[in-house]
């Protein structure tokens, strides 16, 4: 039995669109990194790009458990003597940027190299309910629906 490789020309991406809504922000990026892989295919081939699209809308009601949102600390380094910087989740989904959150869970995930970089480029995450990737009609994903641990639970 041969092994079978996916050619460029049979590789075909879906689109889908995920409501972040009272979702916990790990579980999500673990789903949607598989998605963006395309681990969930038959057709899957490591050395190819052969992942779909994934559209993530309400990224600023994602939802972290435990205490991750005050504790958890994210650092980086501006390239300066003493510029070392760091921010908490609490603060990035209150600031200007709140997708960024999701979007680093999600790179964080994916494997670094070329192939990653293709593969991050169809990750497309957006504050608020709207998204401008109407007409590439994509397939809603219940995600909270799939496992009950998927969604935050009602204190």
């Amino acid at each position: 039995m041969k092994t079978y490789s996916a050619k460029l020309s049979e590789l075909k991406s879906n689109w889908w669109v995920i409501d972040a809504n009272e979702l916990i922000l790990g579980r999500l990026a673990s789903h949607v990194a598989n998605l963006l892989r395309g681990k969930h295919k038959p057709t899957f081939t490591p050395s190819m790009d052969c992942g779909d699209h994934v559209v993530i809308i309400n990224a600023e009601k994602i939802h972290l458990t435990g205490k991750k949102l005050e504790n958890k600390r994210f650092y980086w380094h501006t390239g300066y003597a003493g510029g070392i910087k760091e921010i908490n989740p609490k603060k990035q989904l209150a600031g200007k940027h709140p997708q960024k959150l999701v979007e680093r869970a999600v790179e964080r995930m994916i494997t670094r190299g070329p192939l990653g970089r293709d593969q991050m480029r169809k990750l497309h995450v957006y504050v608020g309910g709207e998204h401008p990737h109407v007409a590439q009609q994509p397939v809603a994903v219940d995600f909270a629906a799939k496992n009950e641990k998927n969604k935050r639970r009602s204190a």
